[in-house]
């Protein structure tokens, strides 16, 4: 079966600074979207893609071509952004959300919102919410590996997931509100 990024793996491997070049400028956008979920703003997601990128190089002698290079690399990025999460998580301050149980929103209405929007709003998840909820909704890992990777517990993992969906449904049935009474108001 044809590879068709062989020849430029094979150049990386070698060092071939065009080649290395390359494969940056062909899988940076996508892997920037992951880094992006992860990080609280734009030169925090820069640092963990250049940062993951650092490891691809080195461990590209290891993909064995078999599986999607784009996923391989992904798994690569996943594991470098919770690592650096990891490493400033003194830094990051944590937000109370007990009150997130509050207002019921439907799930459809998640399903209808922009992409853009519901972006926004994972973002302003804490920290651990925030990696849980990309690690399992988006990045498709379950709450085992998820407890592994993060060395929390499973049990532990469901719990931040939920209450991640709860801290969601809030702020956006707290944003319909908001608009509502606002198209009331005029």
């Amino acid at each position: 079966m044809f590879q068709p990024h062989k020849a430029l793996i094979k150049k990386c491997i070698r060092r071939d600074p065009t080649a290395q070049k390359e494969l940056y400028q062909r899988f940076s956008p996508a892997l920037m979207a992951v880094c992006y979920r992860y990080a609280r703003d734009r030169d925090g997601a820069e640092d963990m893609l250049q940062e993951g990128f650092i490891k691809i190089f080195q461990k590209l002698e290891k993909y064995n071509f078999k599986g999607s290079l784009e996923g391989w690399m992904r798994r690569i990025m996943v594991n470098t952004a919770i690592d650096i999460l990891r490493k400033n998580k003194h830094q990051q301050k944590e937000t109370d959300i007990e009150d997130a149980y509050g207002e019921e929103v439907s799930d459809d209405a998640i399903d209808s919102l922009e992409l853009e929007y519901l972006f926004n709003l994972i973002q302003q998840l804490p920290q651990g919410y925030r990696m849980v909820f990309n690690m399992y909704a988006v990045e498709g890992y379950s709450h085992k590996e998820i407890g592994e990777k993060l060395g929390i517990s499973e049990s532990t993992s469901r719990s931040q997931y939920t209450r991640a969906r709860s801290l969601l449904k809030k702020r956006i049935y707290e944003d319909n509100l908001e608009t509502k009474l606002y198209r009331d108001a005029i």
